[in-house]
């Protein structure tokens, strides 16, 4: 695929990446009310797919730039969505380019999706929730999340109960959504119809 194709598409996913993280959904039945689910990795995916994983990570990058002029964590939340959703598709597209079959897809969202959940743990306890204590304490954030598990003692604790988890299937409906759909908008992808 030529540099131009890439770089258009790269524009097009950025786009459709930033309404899709617009379109934020509260999952408050089982997360605390702060915590929401988007699909915006899933054109950042289907980018490192389709031009490979440097280009995913750059809609990853693009569309939380796009969104600071929206922000409500004064880029905070930018910033870790950007890591996690680079852990993602960056993995998950260098194996697709060593192995590009169904398989090396599969594995490649799998490991990206693992990649991202465990890093949203000490993203989340270093850069995310350090942030959010200057709005609220932080036994009033675990109080969010005892509201599901009363018996959470620590922030560590939390991360790794509820967002480790939460992350790594968000991340594989990211990936389900793209193996319903990639085989489909493939011939489009590469300039064939």
């Amino acid at each position: 695929m030529k540099a131009t194709r890439k770089l258009v598409l790269t524009g097009i996913f950025t786009a459709i990446a930033y309404i899709l993280m617009l379109l934020e959904m509260p999952v408050s039945f089982i997360m605390p009310p702060f915590i929401k689910l988007d699909f915006s990795e899933l054109p950042a995916l289907i980018a490192s797919y389709a031009a490979g994983p440097l280009w995913g990570g750059a809609v990853c990058l693009l569309k939380n730039i796009l969104h600071l002029m929206n922000t409500t964590t004064g880029g905070v939340g930018e910033l870790a969505n950007f890591l996690l959703g680079a852990a993602f598709v960056i993995p998950a597209g260098l194996l697709y380019q060593a192995h590009k079959n169904k398989k090396g897809a599969f594995l490649g969202a799998a490991i990206g999706a693992l990649s991202a959940a465990v890093i949203s743990l000490p993203v989340n306890y270093f850069i995310t929730y350090p942030f959010y204590t200057n709005f609220m304490p932080m036994e009033a954030i675990l109080d969010a999340y005892r509201i599901f598990m009363p018996s959470i003692r620590s922030l560590a604790e939390a991360l790794a109960v509820f967002n480790i988890p939460f992350n790594f299937i968000k991340y594989m409906l990211d990936a389900a959504i793209t193996f319903l759909i990639y085989k489909r908008i493939s011939p489009l992808l590469k300039g064939r119809q």
